[in-house]
């Protein structure tokens, strides 16, 4: 886990004593001492100063950061001394600190305010990252002392955590290759250095595809359905790409759009699906060449290290354990969920018939029309709903409200610490009992600059052994209201920004003694259970009246309405589980293929895949197709995309067992914190919510929350 810790969490401690070295000239302490990076930073916390960070920083901080880490391994491993817990595994916990730095704000501005110079030096250090990280678990001195060490665990007197940071620290070592051959370690180099390159250009052409494949219309009157508020978003983003006077549909990350919801002009309707359905298919952002050269360096990476395929390697590691396991948790619910499915679009397929639109249901006609359906059920105008759900009224008192009832939390505004970008706000979040916990940055608003989707990241990870507080973000793409007009959210994306708070306060509540097993550091199947868990929260009454307020007049949502908006959430899900299970499966099956069995085209792959397990339905495509599945080819979900619908499972069963217990009490919420959010991976995630729920998870509650019962 050094690595984990060196580049997800800032060590502000001093750096392992490293062997003597030529005093640096005086040009490169001049330099040193101008980049922001090479020391703490003063802000409370360790926050990362914005205000003096600037592009060339980066590179000069990597460069160095790589270099300190590496002097401070070798120091580790040379070490005359016989391997002892501290001067080994301690030791590797507190060092590369400037690397971290450095790390968790460049790969954070990365993904949320991009430029040409940022790609550059990414592009530039993947592969350099890569080695730097092959040097370490690589090593042969040092993998023989934490082996020792591992051999010998049972005499060593280790406390839980500390034996926990042992074992994960050998497996790790011996997941990357420490066990190999010379001849196998070199060809992982090479794996590692490649895949890295690939990961980044990916991300990048995907980004490039997004903004480019923004639809852009000459009149305002084709925008017919969408409200005032959309019209002028339309007409600002079209002016931001230089198109004035025009209108532009920008993209988001899914395969479905938010236009296609409200936009009536059919015709307009396909070209927004076409325009996110074929991104990385086109030109000089094409990614499938990427797609399958990385399942080819992954199954051949797994093969070297005595896996089948990289989905086994992958889930060796997770709750889940083996492929089998994760298809067999999603396969399970195809039946259900294509029966709902193609009941839902038998009822679409009426109202198209009825409205004069001949021929089967396209995709682009399913949640225009979806939306009718969903209108005539239940009574429900979309449009009517919205004002009642602003992001400012959302944020503090939904959000805040439900963290302040459940946790004794508050989030207090800091408009004195520095960020990134004007749109983002920074808070210090406070306990019940009026101490400091950490802080929080939001960024909620889509922009060119940022990749689709939303995500929290840390700048700073906890740790009692490095004396941190915890420092993280979370990031939204939400289309920001015009010039004077309030930014309004549809009721999935006040779900989803409390999904984010979760993973926030999963890291904001870690309460560890070791960095790399510290708040979100846990696995991958694991790590969306207290975010999906916190959901559901939007939905409690108590909440709903602080929050669903007109944010014209401050009237509350009226009970009718907002019981409309509750029963029609279940329609649709034969749809939005069809699209994800999909995607989940499409994922798995890139990632079971031996090297030698990678196909040649991308596009014949995914219709055989969907195909094989009974998901080939026109009018539902995959949530993500491959070209444009950042999830599995750029982040960190490779093999790994099923683990919502497992972590699901989790945060529905404890949802349920919240409610019997007597809801949002600080009670409740003291034991979530406590047996969930705090202890990070100091124990198998298993064990967390047994000790939380006083028992293993039920699937019932699963399908009840998809509407699927």
């Amino acid at each position: 886990m050094i690595v984990a810790a060196a580049l997800a969490a800032t060590a502000c401690n001093k750096p392992a004593e490293a062997p003597a070295a030529e005093a640096a000239p005086a040009e490169a302490a001049a330099v040193n001492a101008a980049n922001p990076f090479f020391q703490p930073s003063a802000l409370q916390y360790l926050a990362p100063d914005f205000a003096a960070i600037k592009d060339e920083h980066y590179g000069p901080a990597f460069e160095e950061g790589m270099k300190q880490h590496t002097a401070e391994i070798r120091a580790i491993a040379d070490n005359a001394e016989p391997a002892t817990f501290e001067n080994t595994i301690v030791a590797m916990e507190k060092s590369g600190a400037v690397l971290q730095r450095v790390a968790a704000v460049f790969f954070g501005l990365s993904s949320a305010h991009t430029n040409e110079t940022i790609q550059a030096v990414q592009v530039e250090m993947a592969p350099k990252l890569a080695a730097h990280e092959d040097g370490i678990y690589l090593d042969g001195p040092l993998f023989a002392r934490v082996k020792s060490l591992h051999d010998a665990r049972d005499t060593l007197g280790l406390d839980a955590e500390s034996a926990r940071l042992l074992e994960r620290s050998y497996k790790a070592f011996v997941r990357a290759g420490a066990e190999l051959d010379e001849a196998g370690k070199a060809r992982l180099r090479e794996i590692n250095a490649r895949e890295s390159s690939l990961t980044t250009e990916f991300s990048n052409k995907l980004l490039a595809a997004t903004n480019a494949n923004a639809v852009v219309v000459d009149s305002a009157e084709a925008l017919k359905g969408f409200s005032e508020g959309e019209i002028a978003a339309a007409a600002a983003a079209a002016k931001a790409m230089g198109q004035d006077g025009k209108w532009a549909i920008t993209l988001q990350n899914t395969t479905r759009q938010p236009a296609l919801v409200s936009l009536e002009d059919r015709a307009l309707r396909e070209r927004v699906w076409r325009a996110s359905a074929e991104r990385g298919t086109q030109a000089e952002n094409d990614t499938r060449p990427i797609v399958l050269e990385l399942a080819k360096l992954r199954a051949e990476k797994a093969a070297l290290l005595g896996f089948p395929n990289w989905a086994a390697y992958v889930l060796d590691d997770q709750m889940a354990k083996t492929p089998e396991a994760a298809y067999t948790i999603l396969t399970d619910l195809v039946p259900k969920v294509v029966a709902n499915a193609q009941a839902e679009e038998a009822e679409i397929a009426k109202v198209m018939a009825a409205d004069g639109v001949e021929g089967p249901v396209q995709p682009w006609d399913w949640e225009y029309y979806a939306e009718k359906v969903r209108a005539a059920r239940y009574a429900l105008d979309a449009a009517e709903v919205a004002p009642y759900f602003e992001l400012d009224r959302v944020f503090n008192d939904a959000m805040g409200y439900s963290m302040n009832q459940l946790f004794g939390v508050t989030f207090k505004p800091r408009p004195d610490l520095p960020v990134y970008h004007p749109d983002v706000k920074a808070y210090e979040v406070f306990d019940a009992d009026g101490s400091s916990i950490g802080l929080f940055y939001a960024d909620y608003f889509a922009r060119p600059s940022k990749r689709g989707g939303a995500w929290m990241g840390s700048y700073v990870a906890q740790s009692t052994l490095l004396g941190q507080k915890p420092v993280v973000v979370n990031v939204m793409n939400i289309t920001k209201g015009a010039d004077g007009q309030p930014t309004l959210l549809s009721f999935s994306e006040v779900t989803t920004l409390l999904h984010e708070v979760g993973h926030a306060l999963h890291g904001l509540f870690a309460n560890t003694k070791y960095p790399s097993l510290s708040g979100t550091a846990v696995s991958r199947d694991y790590v969306e259970f207290p975010s999906q868990f916190l959901e559901d929260i939007a939905l409690d009454p108590a909440v709903l009246a602080n929050y669903a307020k007109h944010h014209q007049t401050g009237e509350p949502i009226p009970a009718e309405l907002m019981q409309k908006v509750i029963d029609a959430g279940d329609f649709n899900q034969g749809f939005d589980s069809a699209e994800y299970i999909a995607s989940a499966l499409i994922d798995l099956d890139w990632h079971t293929l031996p090297a030698d069995q990678i196909p040649t085209d991308v596009e014949a792959f995914e219709k055989a895949s969907l195909e094989r397990h009974g998901l080939a339905i026109n009018a539902i495509p995959p949530r993500y197709k491959s070209t444009y599945f950042a999830h599995t080819f750029a982040g960190g979900y490779s093999a790994g995309y099923y683990a919502y619908l497992w972590a699901e499972v989790l945060a529905a069963d404890a949802y349920s067992v919240l409610q019997q217990r007597g809801g949002l009490t600080r009670e409740n919420g003291d034991a979530v914190r406590r047996e969930v959010f705090s202890v990070g991976n100091t124990r198998e995630p298993m064990e967390s919510y047994r000790a939380f729920a006083g028992r293993d998870p039920e699937v019932e509650t699963l399908l009840k929350r998809r509407g699927l019962q």
